[in-house]
């Protein structure tokens, strides 16, 4: 009886033993180690995104049995993702990086989402953990709206050292951490910080000193938002005696905050016709016009020839006391010499009629004899795409008192996005798609100031080296075209004087 009961003990507690060995083992044949739920260490548990962006869970996953699995699932997001280990390495794994990206669809109109990220162990254990997702992401840098041009000049005075009233302007989409300002070379001038408080505006306006002696002077302006992402801008300040000025600019309108409101075109270069000397044609549309001439184009500091108030018959460069040249006769081009070391201008009109074009318009008809024998007339147009066929949605209206002058849109509005890159071209318009007959072309595709006129069939200033010329090169259309980046989102319009030569695509109501 005991050699009998002694089997049948062992016999007992080797199959108890069997048993626990088997119910402890997956379907897998993986034994267990530690018997324990997974570890997950997530990065965060809240992650800040946007429409139209990606969000990245990341974390340290740990299990001494073995992690089989990674699930994430949301199904706001239409989101539902295994990652199977075992299949993608062939063995589960103790230790796993999770880096798992999505994006989310840039119509998503939802303010917050939960990922459920969960764990599961070759045992079949789970471990689970929520990440939410906000729509409150920033992802874009702070925007210089105002900021000083790339050079300025200063001019040296003999009764007083010369100053420049800095102006800058930065905003941002969310918030507005700080902006700094350096001029190294100005002795005595402290690297500045200008707190902005959380907004996301920060105006600065201040009048700096310099010393009465010609130098050159760099000014830094860095701007942060709340995240850290910056943007800076820097401008070469030169003291001295009046330049011959490359470049001279007619400002039709009145504040900074102009100035810089266009998609480009404002305010507009003239010509330089000689040492000091200046001329400028400008289309009056109303009377009561006022105007001035600037060296520089995002201010009406440190320099603006306007008026001396003293002798209307003289010019002045100081921006305090110059007054505007008012353009009395409407729907008449000027045509207006300066010469800014002599402080001298002079100015006379002429009609629309004395304007000269390479082609002759009529108002309401269509614009171009595409045989020039008078059988077929196309349109004008502005126009982009993937194909000319696109141009048929753009055509321009032509104004009713010049028949050189074009809007688009000829009614309503245009809504542009902030950051976007435009891509157009100024030509003829035909209904069957092609566009061989006349184009206008812009100086540079970035900083647009003068368009030059081109005829492919009639070899029509053939000199003109506008940016989009000679697509025989192989480049694409589309690389060749006009292409401003819009600083400000909102509705704009866009004017052409094909007389002129010049664009510009400014705000409206």
């Amino acid at each position: 009886m005991r050699t009998r009961f002694l089997k049948v003990s062992l016999l007992c507690a080797f199959f108890a033993a069997g048993v626990f060995i088997t119910g402890c083992s997956d379907d897998n044949g993986y034994s267990d180690v530690d018997g324990e739920s997974p570890v997950a260490v997530l990065k965060t548990n809240h992650i800040q995104s946007g429409a139209g962006h990606d969000f990245t869970i990341e974390g340290t996953l740990t299990d001494a049995d073995g992690i089989s699995a990674i699930k994430l699932e949301c199904a706001d997001l239409y989101l539902n993702k295994t990652i199977d280990l075992i299949e993608i390495y062939g063995e589960p794994k103790t230790s796993y990086d999770l880096s798992y990206k999505f994006s989310i669809s840039k119509d998503e109109v939802g303010e917050q989402f939960t990922v459920k990220v969960t764990v599961v162990d070759v045992g079949g254990r789970e471990t689970s953990q929520d990440v939410l997702i906000t729509m409150d992401g920033d992802f874009e840098a702070p925007v210089f709206t105002i900021a000083p041009d790339k050079t300025i000049t200063v001019l040296m005075k003999a009764d007083r050292n010369p100053q420049y009233t800095l102006n800058f302007t930065v905003t941002d989409d969310r918030k507005l951490d700080y902006a700094t300002i350096e001029i190294p070379e100005l002795t005595g001038f402290e690297t500045r910080t200008v707190n902005a408080e959380g907004k996301s505006s920060l105006t600065f306006k201040e009048a700096i000193v310099f010393p009465n002696a010609s130098q050159v002077y760099t000014i830094n302006l860095t701007a942060y938002d709340a995240v850290g992402n910056s943007v800076a801008t820097t401008c070469n300040l030169t003291v001295s005696e009046m330049p011959d000025f490359e470049k001279m600019y007619l400002a039709d309108v009145a504040t900074d905050e102009e100035l810089n409101s266009d998609v480009f075109g404002v305010p507009m270069v003239i010509n330089h016709t000689g040492e000091y000397q200046y001329k400028a044609r400008y289309y009056n549309k109303a009377a009561g016009t006022e105007i001035f001439f600037l060296p520089q184009k995002t201010s009406f500091t440190p320099i603006c020839f306007g008026l001396d108030p003293e002798d209307s018959n003289k010019l002045t460069d100081d921006p305090e006391t110059a007054k505007p040249i008012v353009l009395d006769t409407p729907n008449v081009y000027y045509e207006i010499d300066i010469n800014v070391k002599e402080s001298t201008y002079s100015i006379k009109t002429y009609s629309v009629s004395e304007a000269t074009n390479p082609i002759n318009y009529e108002y309401g008809a269509q614009c171009f004899d595409v045989w020039e024998n008078g059988s077929e007339f196309i349109n004008f147009y502005i126009g982009w795409g993937s194909s000319p066929q696109d141009a048929g949605n753009h055509l321009f209206a032509q104004d009713p008192n010049n028949p050189h002058l074009f809007y688009y849109p000829s009614e309503g509005t245009w809504s542009l996005s902030s950051g976007e890159e435009m891509n157009f071209i100024i030509s003829n318009y035909h209904p069957g798609g092609w566009w061989d007959h006349v184009e206008w072309r812009c100086d540079n595709s970035t900083e647009i100031e003068k368009f030059g006129y081109y005829s492919k069939k009639n070899d029509v200033n053939p000199n003109w080296e506008g940016t989009n010329m000679k697509w025989e090169d192989g480049s694409s259309v589309q690389d060749n075209w006009v292409k401003p980046v819009v600083a400000n989102g909102g509705n704009y319009r866009f004017e052409f004087d094909a007389h002129l030569g010049r664009g510009k695509i400014v705000p409206v109501n």
